[in-house]
């Protein structure tokens, strides 16, 4: 078995999940690559080994909850003990639109994918970290949203189901302490990935009026770098801390 500490990447099949998995690898991780679609997934597992790393794809349905304790023993019968938990995956709301229209079925699939599924497959890899014994730092880190505080109520569920997470990562990042596991949030701005295709047009002319005042897109390898900074444990101190990779979007201004 490799002796290389194994990282979980939910959702990392391609954007920015695959860049996360990626720089994990060039961390020094083998890499656990979860997805509820498990076609396509070759090109990030072959970057996975051509840095010297292991990586295994496992089909992972986020929402279906009682799945979780065995997808974590699966991974932990391939890798070994898991040192960090990324939670990358989750959905857009389905539809942009009045607040007023909403509909149950739209709220219910944004919040049980990016929050229910989010906080109890992190609960399935808390068990497990709190059943192991481990040499290696270890980490929780979720990626979230700058919706998580900013509010666009033209997708209220999707903003709902990020705020959730803040508070997720305050209640695992004071459970996980005296286990010296370190819990973070990474909250990305506006990100170039298939996720933001249909949109990229509206997003292009924002960004040129000065909405990010970086003046650009973010990519997904910002993203990917933070994350793999906060993995390596040497920011474990600074637990339950937010992350903005945002390029100031954020940061309120007169």
């Amino acid at each position: 078995m490799s002796t290389s500490p194994l990282a979980v990447v939910t959702g990392a099949r391609r954007g920015i999940g695959a860049a996360i998995a990626i720089e994990m690898a060039s961390a020094g991780f083998d890499v656990a690559i979860t997805d509820i679609d498990t076609g396509g997934a070759e090109a990030t597992l072959d970057a996975i080994a051509a840095r010297g790393r292991r990586g295994a794809l496992f089909e992972s349905d986020l929402s279906a909850i009682d799945s979780h304790a065995a997808v974590v023993e699966r991974i932990v019968a391939w890798g070994g003990p898991i040192a960090c938990l990324v939670n990358n995956a989750g959905v857009p709301a389905v539809q942009r639109g009045d607040l007023l229209d909403v509909t149950a079925l739209n709220y219910d699939r944004a919040l049980d994918i990016n929050l229910r599924g989010t906080f109890f497959f992190t609960q399935a890899v808390a068990r497990h970290m709190a059943a192991t014994r481990s040499d290696a730092a270890r980490t929780v880190v979720t990626v979230s949203s700058v919706s998580a505080e900013m509010a666009s109520p033209e997708r209220g569920e999707y903003c709902v189901s990020k705020a959730g997470l803040t508070m997720v990562t305050k209640l695992f990042a004071l459970r996980l302490a005296a286990l010296g596991v370190g819990v973070f949030e990474v909250r990305p701005g506006v990100i170039r990935t298939p996720m933001t295709e249909g949109v990229a047009s509206h997003y292009d002319q924002r960004i040129a009026n000065g909405l990010v005042p970086m003046g650009r897109w973010g990519e997904p390898a910002d993203v990917a770098c933070a994350v793999a900074a906060l993995a390596g444990g040497r920011l474990a101190f600074a637990t339950g801390s937010v992350i903005n990779v945002d390029g100031a979007l954020s940061i309120q201004r007169l």
